[in-house]
């Protein structure tokens, strides 16, 4: 399958990636916490990652897997979520999106569910008929 490749960590993007790192929120912090150095079933995630004109609150490159977070700042801009996500398929990454409240009151079942969602075939191959 080939994807259209999107511009990664644009230079022009680096002020505001640096900025979102030192002012996570903190749903981003807890998960943050949780995932750092390979604690999401060994699987390495970057935090704040340039991908074309979006910045992601995590990405794991390996399994070309996008974690958002759904705080307050995303009320009432389901359009451009949409919009973004769309983009983001496009470009052969997968979106996965907690609320807040699920990384505060059940971090263990979001993480789970990232390990899940990143050991899924990314483009399976259908088994050859008999």
């Amino acid at each position: 399958m080939h994807y259209n490749k999107a511009k990664a960590n644009a230079a022009e993007q680096k002020d505001q990636r640096r900025t979102l790192r030192s002012n996570m929120t903190p749903a981003e912090a807890t998960l943050w916490r949780a995932i750092k150095g390979r604690g999401a079933g060994g699987l390495k995630f970057r935090r704040q990652q340039g991908i074309g004109p979006f910045v992601l609150d995590f990405y794991c490159p390996e399994r070309r897997l996008c974690v958002e977070l759904d705080g307050s700042s995303h009320d009432y801009r389901y359009d451009y979520d949409e919009q973004r996500t769309a983009y983001l398929r496009e470009q052969g990454i997968r979106v996965v999106r907690f609320s807040n409240e699920q990384v505060f009151h059940a971090i263990n079942d979001v993480v789970d569910e990232i390990v899940r969602v990143a050991r899924e075939d990314i483009d399976p191959t259908p088994n050859p008929s008999p």
